[in-house]
């Protein structure tokens, strides 16, 4: 029998502050990980001023927004995921049920989309006037990843992505985030990681796999998380600019996260206070995260 934690949640960039405190609420009651994980994203994925998760999010070259989520199970390794999956406004959800109601790990496109029909979950718009405006002008689009981890009181791990990939990628495209061991990676023993930024990156090292194999090795996930990124940018072209990030969650709670650029935010909730951390760059001469951001009870 595992002993009793004290639950933290910890999410990528500015709105994962929305996913941790959803999935705070629901931890401070004494609810599973998986739980947490799935209402933290769904917040996320349903609020349509977050143009890169769910409703509302940036198209791809054809105008059509595809949408691509993961779930991970910690305490058995079970997952769940889908990719280039069209109009369901809550992928993370069809995630969570590829995980427990098949025998497969991944669904893609129509199959995923048929499989989320048959479990009851109708169709629904995702593109907002909005987004077509701005995708049929060219503006320049941001792109981000909702990424959550959580640690629950039973001390259990469970994380989960969602997104919808790169503004304007060729259709069907499919980053690191649906990708287990790559976007997300969960383990009890060792800890859980998941990772931000361009997927094809990520995917070249298994990113999120890597951080919890180093965790394994006895490092922290801080240091975990910059060792990822210092081989990660070893394979990276020098005068590449994309932004990679990973987080890290220890089953003692303890956290880490860093970033191949400037720019990052981490969001953190834990003990009923929530907030945002400002991390400092791999290049940079600190990598550790310094708490700035709000406090609430």
């Amino acid at each position: 029998m595992r002993r009793r934690a004290t639950p933290i949640a910890l999410a990528t960039w500015d709105f994962g502050l929305k996913a941790v405190e959803v999935a705070g609420v629901l931890l401070a009651r004494g609810a599973p990980a998986l739980d947490a994980v799935e209402a933290g994203i769904r917040a996320v994925e349903a609020d349509p001023m977050v143009r890169s998760v769910g409703f509302g999010s940036w198209p791809n070259a054809e105008g059509v927004v595809e949408l691509d989520a993961a779930v991970m199970d910690g305490r058995t390794h079970q997952a769940g995921s889908v990719a280039a999956l069209r109009a369901s406004k809550h992928p993370i959800s069809i995630a969570r049920k590829v995980m427990e109601k098949t025998a497969n790990v991944m669904l893609v496109g129509e199959g995923a989309r048929s499989f989320a029909r048959a479990q009851g979950i109708g169709p629904s718009p995702l593109l907002t006037r909005q987004a077509k405006g701005a995708w049929q002008r060219g503006r320049q689009m941001g792109h981000d990843t909702v990424a959550l981890l959580v640690l629950d009181a039973r001390g259990h791990l469970a994380g989960g992505c969602s997104t919808s990939g790169l503004p304007k990628k060729v259709p069907g495209r499919v980053g690191d985030s649906p990708i287990i061991g790559a976007g997300l990676y969960c383990d009890d023993e060792y800890g859980a990681a998941a990772a931000t930024g361009i997927g094809e990156y990520v995917l070249r090292v298994c990113g999120s796999h890597l951080v919890v194999m180093l965790m394994r090795e006895g490092l922290s996930g801080q240091q975990a998380c910059e060792r990822a990124l210092t081989e990660l940018r070893a394979k990276t072209h020098p005068a590449s600019r994309h932004q990679i990030a990973f987080i890290a969650l220890s089953p003692d709670g303890r956290y880490g996260a860093a970033s191949l650029r400037p720019g990052f935010r981490l969001a953190l909730w834990r003990a009923g206070e929530a907030g945002l951390l400002e991390v400092a760059s791999a290049s940079a001469s600190k990598t550790t995260a310094e708490r700035k951001g709000s406090r609430r009870g």
